[in-house]
């Protein structure tokens, strides 16, 4: 593989599974928070995925806009990573 095809690859995961855990800690956190703030579970369910549709095409396009490959995993993973564990903490408080 060329340099090029390699840097083509790292986009496209990027932009795939960096995206992918990005709009499931986003959506995750969304739920959490709204249901905890009274909003029915279904109600704050079907909000979330909804908006998780826009979050991961804007996600997916900013993965390839952007200029720096090791920003675009940073913040794709690490604030996945980050929204998925205050959800996990937020489900906790309320269990």
């Amino acid at each position: 593989m060329t340099t090029e095809q390699i840097h083509i690859a790292g986009r496209i995961g990027a932009a795939l599974l960096g995206g992918y855990v990005f709009t499931w800690g986003g959506i995750a956190l969304g739920m959490a928070g709204l249901f905890a703030a009274g909003m029915e579970f279904h109600d704050a369910e079907h909000l979330c995925n909804i908006l998780g549709f826009l979050v991961f095409l804007v996600v997916f396009l900013w993965a390839f806009a952007a200029r720096s490959m090791p920003r675009v995993w940073l913040v794709l993973l690490g604030g996945g990573g980050l929204m998925t564990a205050s959800a996990s903490l937020i489900q906790h408080m309320l269990v």
